[in-house]
């Protein structure tokens, strides 16, 4: 029977056909301009929850949950269960931005709030799949609506994402088409392409400008001059700030509370890594009890299975859990908090080694009121290649400088993706979004959007392993950069926008969504300019002293040299203790590196801009021994 505040208190069991009465109410006249709207709302713990409390358990929490949707619907909508312990929503019709907005709020809604049954409150996490009776092929069958709906929310449930997912189905059956995936030719055009657009167009407009009386050039000199200067005074402020960073507080006294780790894995790609990972882990010198939960995905049975099988049994904190349906980290690590115990949660690539105090001043961070702390990641490979050399001091200038000179100038950090902790009801109401390429920087914006705290520690280490030929770098950063673009194209301008940040906040936000992503182009600038310069005055005319040229000088030899020295002053101690890497990265940095990154961000705002959207694996670096010393 339909839920209603008259007989909710009644046992949902009694429902004499749950069908039946989705089917009336579908099946009436409604008085409404469009279609009705089918909603299918499960539960992920929903076996679980059964089994603890058993099935009049189940039926508390759907009448909870019907009774904080309830207020929120109209007199012709119903609330009804279904046969896999579920709810059938019946809504009235709307545009499908209405209703995808309604379904999302629905979901972060009873993902928020806990759930009573007996004397305990419960987090609880929906996944919605949904359908619209005007949507093709047209069908006015209540049967085949839920039926529709019910295909749906078995994709949310892949995803545990709290986004609630639209059952679509394209004209003869066939199923919406795959994002494109590039290849070297398409990546070469796609190359050729940022050429053309960011230095030959350029350059064919102020010529052909210049031909129609209007000359642009000192415009374009200014423009670049002030980019390039504008840049390296933010690096200066962050590179000052980042000598001062904060610190956590005090640890409050009595026993820590528990505490998990989140290792979401690949396993073709970590196999060889993964079990010294876990044993490192496990090396935790945390004073409260620590979960390890291993969640993974493979497309077939490893013997590394083996080996894990092994360590979980010789130790009770390990748990492992195999996501047979996930395709992404976000999958594993959202299909991972159906069994975390913790009151915070460390998630870590599965290359990570933390240091043995990571959980213990993630703790202070966490219980002073931060909601995300995000650590300090250490190259532990760094004798590999030059390559690998090249990212241990870059990820220095990030991790030890950047982005706590960032976080202390516009009052907010992120996560990183790794060595980061969450306060676990936070992870609960935020989660991984798997079709995100970053999903990291994903959810940071949407937590600092929700008002939460997030926080930067450089002292809070845990060592990686870097790439160690340029293919895995390009790969790697490729995937970052159009993973970036994807996030600044999504959150940009509701963070401007948004009352929960501050003037000083969304000036941060602007710089990194924003300014990050035009800089690539604006950098280009410099050869359009010069080469109409020298076309319209002539190369022995050109004055060399104007600003142009003075500026990106003094920029190149104090903005760049400046962030590596301070790289160097703050690093962790085994990568501090190679002057000559940071020599090496001065030189390699200026004469390649920083061109390719920002060669890599233009060709990932054209992948990103024309659909392709292919997850491609970083080959993970096989440690070899001693170089963790």
């Amino acid at each position: 029977m339909p839920i209603s505040p008259a007989h909710s208190a009644a046992p949902l069991t009694e429902s004499e056909n749950w069908h039946q009465h989705t089917l009336q109410a579908l099946s009436r006249p409604a008085a409404q301009r469009r279609p009705p709207i089918v909603a299918v709302v499960r539960f992920v713990e929903a076996a679980r929850l059964e089994s603890r409390f058993g099935p009049r358990g189940l039926e508390r929490v759907l009448q909870e949950v019907a009774w904080l949707l309830l207020p929120e619907m109209s007199e012709q909508e119903r609330i009804t269960p279904d046969h896999h312990g579920g709810l059938i929503l019946t809504l009235r019709g709307a545009p499908e931005w209405q209703t995808r907005a309604r379904l999302e709020t629905i979901a972060t809604r009873l993902a928020r709030l806990p759930i009573r049954v007996g004397r305990e409150h419960l987090s609880v996490t929906p996944v919605i799949g949904w359908t619209d009776a005007a949507d093709r092929p047209v069908t006015r069958d209540p049967r085949a609506l839920v039926e529709r709906a019910t295909e749906a929310v078995e994709i949310a449930t892949n995803q545990v994402d709290l986004i609630p997912r639209k059952w679509t189905q394209l004209p003869g059956g066939k199923r919406r088409a795959r994002p494109r995936e590039g290849g070297p030719l398409r990546t070469g055009l796609q190359v050729l392409a940022t050429i053309a657009v960011g230095v030959v167009a350029p350059f064919l407009a102020l010529v052909l400008l210049h031909r129609g009386g209007v000359d642009l050039g000192n415009t374009a000199y200014l423009i670049v001059t002030a980019s390039l200067v504008l840049t390296a005074v933010l690096i200066w402020a962050e590179n000052l700030y980042a000598l001062d960073p904060d610190l956590p507080p005090e640890r409050p006294p009595g026993r820590a509370p528990a505490a998990t780790a989140i290792i979401p894995a690949y396993l073709p790609n970590e196999a060889a890594t993964i079990v010294d990972t876990l044993r490192s882990m496990l090396k935790q010198d945390y004073d409260g009890p620590l979960q390890v939960i291993l969640s993974y995905n493979s497309p077939r049975t490893l013997p590394v299975e083996d080996e894990l099988r092994e360590l979980a049994k010789a130790d009770s904190r390990l748990v492992l859990m195999k996501v047979p349906y996930s395709t992404s980290k976000a999958q594993n690590v959202n299909a991972a908090l159906e069994v975390v115990k913790g009151e915070f949660v460390g998630v870590f690539d599965a290359d990570h080694h933390p240091a043995p105090d990571a959980f213990e001043r993630a703790w202070r961070w966490i219980s002073g009121g931060a909601d995300v702390v995000q650590g300090h990641c250490v190259i532990r490979n760094g004798r590999a290649s030059w390559v690998s050399r090249m990212v241990a001091v870059e990820f220095e200038s990030i991790y030890a400088v950047s982005h706590p000179g960032r976080a202390k100038l516009h009052g907010f950090g992120i996560f990183g993706g790794s060595n980061g902790f969450w306060r676990t009801q936070v992870l609960h109401e935020t989660r991984m979004h798997g079709q995100m390429l970053t999903e990291d920087i994903d959810s940071s914006m949407r937590v600092l959007l929700s008002g939460r705290r997030v926080v930067n520690d450089p002292a809070l280490v845990s060592r990686e392993l870097a790439p160690a030929t340029l293919s895995a770098l390009w790969k790697q950063r490729m995937r970052w950069a159009q993973g970036w673009f994807q996030v600044s194209r999504r959150h940009l301008l509701s963070a401007l926008r948004s009352d929960e940040l501050t003037l000083r906040n969304k000036f941060g936000v602007g710089f990194l969504l924003g300014w990050r992503e035009l800089y690539p182009w604006l950098a280009l600038q410099v050869i359009p300019v010069i080469a109409y310069t020298i076309w319209r005055d002539g190369f022995s005319t050109l004055d060399w002293a104007v600003p142009v040229f003075l500026l990106c000088t003094l920029y190149t030899l104090t903005a760049g040299p400046a962030q590596v020295l301070f790289a160097w002053r703050l690093a962790a101690p085994e990568i501090r203790q190679h002057p000559r890497w940071f020599v090496s990265y001065l030189f390699v940095s200026t004469v390649f590196y920083t061109e390719f990154k920002n060669h890599v961000a233009r060709v990932s705002q054209l992948k990103e801009l024309t659909g392709e959207r292919k997850w491609a694996i970083t080959p993970r670096q096989v440690p070899v021994r001693g170089e963790n010393a």
